[in-house]
């Protein structure tokens, strides 16, 4: 899961950034609206955790804006703001959720894995795609009923693929995914985890679109 960050806290931010990476998540951070902004142009998100009291400009008004543009992202309101009519003010701006600090990080985490099962579509958490069986919470991967294990980025690209059935998914994009922003990525680093993901469940699983990118295939069932 892809997730920017829009809080202006460097504590909390910095407590929330290390807590999500942990559980296997890639996220970026923006200060302010102005920042979130050009983060949001610049990349595909999954999930938008949104504090209220931005420093150029209040989050109900950031929030308005995106939608208005057109943005159909999840967004979760992070916010001291607890009354009711706060909270209200919050759903009716166009948050799909709303949570208090301070919280949980396991909460947090679990607002945004339904976040975005709601987005696909999803009541539960498994992914089931032919023998293949994926919960993105407890990061589960089962090939046949038999597990499989998967590292940081294979996570996350299996991940993507999964929340994307049918579409097809640039090389930056998917770079973007399993690594944000950051530069520091070896050029063949994205073929190395297609790789090895296509070795542990089946030739099948990523689809090479010439000249367009990756997209998800169909698992190859493993030998009896």
């Amino acid at each position: 899961m892809f997730v920017l960050l829009v809080e202006d806290d460097p504590l909390i931010a910095s407590g929330i950034v290390a807590g999500l990476l942990a559980q296997g998540l890639t996220i970026e951070h923006a200060a302010s609206a102005v920042a979130a902004e050009s983060m949001l142009r610049a990349a595909t998100f999954d999930v938008l955790i949104l504090d209220l009291g931005l420093p150029d400009e209040d989050g109900l008004s950031l929030l308005q804006r995106l939608r208005r543009q057109g943005l159909a992202i999840p967004v979760l309101v992070l916010s001291a703001r607890d009354t009711v009519s706060d909270r209200v003010a919050g759903l009716q701006a166009g948050a799909d959720d709303y949570l208090l600090k301070p919280f949980d990080l396991r909460e947090l985490s679990a607002r945004l894995h339904s976040l975005q099962r709601r987005a696909g579509g999803r009541c539960v958490n498994p992914v089931e795609h032919g023998p293949l069986r994926y919960d993105p919470s407890t990061r589960e991967a089962l090939l046949d009923g038999l597990p499989v294990e998967l590292t940081r980025r294979e996570h996350a690209l299996l991940e993507t693929l999964l929340h994307n059935p049918g579409r097809i998914l640039s090389g930056e994009q998917l770079k973007n995914a399993l690594y944000g922003f950051s530069d520091d990525v070896e050029s063949n680093a994205l073929n190395v985890h297609i790789h090895h993901l296509r070795r542990k469940l089946g030739s099948r699983i990523i689809e090479t679109v010439r000249g367009l990118g990756y997209r998800l295939g169909e698992p190859e069932r493993s030998d009896p």
